[in-house]
């Protein structure tokens, strides 16, 4: 057995209770101003003050010693949303819509998803994975520990399986922890452009199968917003769906208040995401049905949109979570810690409710929450080392990285 202490670290983690934290309990944490961590074979043993933590090291045999030098230690960061497997990057576009042309206009004319679909189709899948593979490789530099991706770049039945496949690559050669979520209905084919509803016949009938068999994909997500796929298509689809055996999950209420929200809440989806636009009234029905809110404040960053009310969501007990959103077009970063700022001052979280935000959350957002998101015995021993003393270093030290070190199942990248 390989056991190693973790001394002389100013730790901060949410505390995992079983459920996602909200309300109130968002922004506590533990806090062990002089900490220490036993891990063993990479799983976490113990956690607390020094002194305790030091005497059952020593009781415990054989031990290596890292000396932290009184850097903050976090949870490693989990990023729930991200569109990480795609080909191209879509800089042309950025610049339309920096002189005004809106993202729905740009996807009306054939750019948007449906550019990145075109370029995924004429990629092979070692391409597809060694673009992948660096973008997995660079969020890990920045502290993400463990990530979701997604597919939605094949938009058939062909090239969505191969998304995934290449995704399952990704997951079997990377340090980092990845979940695969099937996001067929990503957008509305050319094909399809005036009937959608058939495209969910497709997906349904054809895709969705297709996937099961496969047995890659963990979620199955859709976009429901105005000029995508109605709450109609979207309740059909997430139902054939989890009647296959796969989580569910939407992108909801991003430009128009769609009802995406509302939908999240009847489905008991385990989240909704993006959610700038959603009513007062679906943020309560999705606290009442215990749905988590992925908030991705990059997004509305790089859009120049307003962010979503996160003290609203807050303040109705709704649990939150932050993304990144990494994709080409609307979001392109593989930074928590850019993402964390953003939460912090410009969404008004306070550094304990954004962490609890990118870590304990975010993994339950994902399904992931019994082995990473927080360090309690029994989990995973990923964590950050910080060049600062508390979780405010990330925000308040803008533009820059502020790990020093990252570890993944205590071993150090």
């Amino acid at each position: 057995m390989t056991r190693q202490l973790f001394r002389n670290a100013r730790i901060y983690t949410p505390l995992d209770t079983g459920r996602p934290r909200a309300g109130k309990a968002q922004g506590e944490l533990a806090h062990f101003p002089q900490g220490a961590m036993l891990v063993e074979n990479g799983l976490i043993a113990a956690i607390g003050n020094e002194p305790e933590v030091v005497a059952l090291a020593g009781s415990a045999g054989e031990t290596s010693e890292v000396d932290c030098g009184g850097r903050c230690m976090i949870p490693g960061f989990v990023d729930p949303h991200t569109h990480m497997c795609f080909t191209d990057l879509r800089e042309a576009e950025f610049a339309m819509r920096l002189e005004g042309t809106p993202y729905l206009e740009i996807l009306r004319q054939g750019g948007g998803i449906l550019s990145s679909v075109k370029a995924v189709a004429a990629a092979s899948d070692d391409e597809l994975y060694q673009k992948t593979l660096g973008r997995v490789e660079t969020a890990l530099q920045f502290g993400t520990t463990t990530l979701e991706i997604k597919s939605g770049y094949g938009l058939d039945t062909e090239n969505e399986l191969k998304m995934l496949r290449v995704i399952d690559k990704v997951a079997k050669n990377s340090m980092v922890d990845v979940v695969a979520t099937f996001l067929g209905a990503h957008a509305v084919p050319v094909a399809y452009r005036n009937d959608p509803g058939a495209f969910i016949d497709l997906v349904i009938k054809e895709m969705l199968p297709a996937v099961r068999k496969q047995g890659i994909a963990r979620f199955c997500d859709i976009f429901c917003e105005e000029g995508v796929f109605s709450v109609a298509e979207s309740r059909r689809l997430l139902h054939a769906a989890r009647g296959m055996g796969l989580g569910v999950k939407l992108h909801a209420d991003e430009v128009h208040d769609l009802g995406g929200a509302g939908l999240a809440a009847e489905l008991g989806a385990c989240s909704a995401d993006h959610l700038l636009a959603a009513s007062e009234e679906n943020i309560r029905a999705m606290a009442a049905a215990g749905v988590i809110a992925i908030l991705l404040p990059a997004t509305a960053y790089s859009l120049r949109k307003p962010y979503a009310r996160a003290r609203l969501m807050i303040d109705q007990n709704l649990p939150l979570a932050l993304a990144t959103d990494c994709n080409p077009g609307s979001s392109f970063t593989e930074s928590m810690q850019f993402v964390f700022g953003l939460a912090v001052l410009n969404m008004q979280l306070s550094p304990a409710e954004a962490l609890t935000g990118a870590t304990l959350n975010a993994a339950y957002g994902i399904g992931m929450a019994d082995r990473v998101g927080s360090l309690d015995p029994g989990k995973q021993a990923d964590f950050l080392l910080l060049d600062g003393e508390t979780p405010a270093i990330l925000a308040y030290h803008a533009g820059v990285s502020s790990i020093a070190y990252v570890y993944k199942k205590a071993k150090k990248i």
